[in-house]
């Protein structure tokens, strides 16, 4: 288990480094640095603005967007500027920038290899097939990959920022309980719209493009996903300040709060209309009751105590959670599942899983004719329109697709084989040679659970469609990174 000190730990190096013999160190500095404090606004207000702005969905907040995400790169120049951090080894996660810059150099590359031109043709744009070279990265529309690169660029780095600036785990658990109070506040706000019986956003003031709306997110399983990861960052809260109070601090203490959030967050998963999430929901909140019911069978055995009391305290705190679930999205639930079993009736009537089934073998031919490279950053809806075989059953015209509803398909066919594999390398290079004890540690754990879940998740949906599900995710992975990083540094100093 994480011990939880709260001075600022010593820097990934073996026992001797600098920083042990730091008199600041020594002494239990506990004050932030301004690098610190600006990295930790930097990323609140950019997880704000999206959060709120439609999930970062309208074309119009996407600029003011990146801008204010670019700014990251100006606070990871000055972290690098510092020698001392040099020195006592700060600058060791800078190693895990290569496959995000390979990636930069392959839709650069891309760019310059255009496959299609816009043309004008009575008052329309038309894109004509070039070709492009054959066998080199290519791209559709250069320029919209350029500006996608440009996003992914500026939310990576402001994640990233987190493992190269921040040196204590109380700056960590700060910023997330900000973070997830939003989205509490985000569910809140859905619920209000919900039972006010709004047709658009913000209460009607924004007409929605999407019926299932939820929030201020224009696309239901959208925030189905951000809310599975606000959970799961809140489970990782309340363990931690739950095995810091006792019994009767709890009610008292932030995890008591952070129970009622999860819960009302988990309620307003399936008010959203989103079933797919309200399974993942499950998932999560069964995990974590298996874990909570672990860990009482651990403790009462250790000290021989009956298991009969915390058992019925913990079935009963179950129930009333379920009940309360229930009362606020009963209605929705009943609703979605009538729906769920016509729709499997009707594939088992076919012998298919219908239109989707179509949309995927549609992307993958789509795929397969790139197979290596792809068709390029942020092609799919440009290009997919050559290989969609599915026709509206009223006027037999196509329909069209944006996304693929496969977040892995779609990827192979913008990428490719190689770019699909640097973007996983982003995450897996800074896992690599983390201990797995330490990840195993409930506060990681958890954030890298629910990271886990929507990866999954993105094999039947388009999560990372959405740029605040990005942004939350890619928080969330480098949170447990850098909490682990710090917590093996602790290790290494009490060596």
């Amino acid at each position: 288990m994480i011990s939880d000190q709260s001075h600022s730990s010593p820097p990934y190096e073996p026992a001797g480094s600098t920083l042990d013999t730091d008199p600041r160190f020594l002494q239990g500095d506990h004050r932030l640095s301004m690098l610190e404090i600006a990295t930790l606004a930097h990323v609140a207000i950019f997880v704000l603005a999206a959060t709120w702005m439609f999930g970062g969905q309208a074309d119009w907040v996407r600029m003011p967007l990146g801008w204010w995400g670019t700014l990251s790169l100006a606070i990871t120049l000055v972290a690098m500027a510092n020698r001392q951090a040099w020195r006592d080894g700060w600058m060791h996660p800078l190693r895990w920038l290569w496959p995000i810059a390979l990636i930069n150099v392959l839709v650069v590359a891309a760019a310059m290899n255009p496959s299609f031109r816009p043309m004008q043709f009575e008052g329309e744009t038309l894109l004509v097939n070039l070709g492009a070279r054959p066998g080199w990265p290519s791209s559709a529309r250069p320029q919209r990959a350029l500006e996608a690169l440009w996003l992914f660029d500026a939310i990576w780095l402001t994640c990233f920022n987190l493992t190269l600036v921040i040196r204590q785990r109380r700056a960590l658990r700060a910023l997330l309980l900000l973070v997830v109070s939003n989205a509490l506040l985000l569910a809140l706000f859905g619920i209000a719209q919900k039972v006010a019986k709004a047709r658009g956003l913000y209460f009607d003031a924004v007409p929605s493009p999407q019926v299932n709306f939820f929030a201020s997110f224009v696309y239901h399983n959208h925030w189905g996903a951000f809310a599975v990861l606000m959970m799961a960052a809140w489970l990782a809260l309340i363990w931690h300040y739950g095995r810091r109070s006792g019994a009767r601090e709890f009610l008292h203490s932030p995890a008591f709060g952070g129970v009622f959030a999860v819960l009302v967050i988990a309620a307003a998963v399936p008010l959203s209309n989103s079933r797919s999430c309200t399974l993942l929901t499950l998932v999560l909140l069964g995990a974590a009751f298996v874990h909570l019911g672990a860990r009482i069978v651990e403790h009462r055995r250790r000290t021989r105590e009956s298991l009969a009391p915390p058992l019925v305290g913990a079935l009963a705190a179950l129930g009333f959670a379920a009940g309360g679930i229930w009362y606020l999205a009963g209605e929705s639930i009943v609703q979605r599942a009538e729906k769920t079993q016509e729709q499997v009736a009707l594939m088992r009537e076919r012998g298919t899983i219908g239109d989707r089934a179509i949309l995927y073998n549609d992307t993958w031919r789509m795929a397969k004719d790139k197979l290596w490279f792809g068709w390029g950053m942020a092609s799919y809806p440009h290009v997919f329109s050559l290989y969609n075989t599915r026709e509206s059953k009223v006027d037999r015209l196509p329909v069209n697709y944006h996304d693929a509803h496969s977040d892995w398909l779609q990827a192979f066919a913008e990428h490719g084989v190689i770019g699909s594999a640097l973007l996983g390398l982003c995450a897996i290079v800074p896992l690599w040679r983390r201990r797995l004890r330490h990840l195993l540690s409930p506060w990681p754990a958890y954030l890298i659970g629910g990271c886990g879940l929507i990866v999954l998740y993105a094999w039947i949906e388009f999560p990372f469609g959405n740029l605040a599900v990005v942004l939350t995710w890619w928080l969330c992975f480098f949170s447990a990174i850098q909490y682990v990083r710090l917590h093996e540094r602790d290790a290494l100093r009490t060596k």
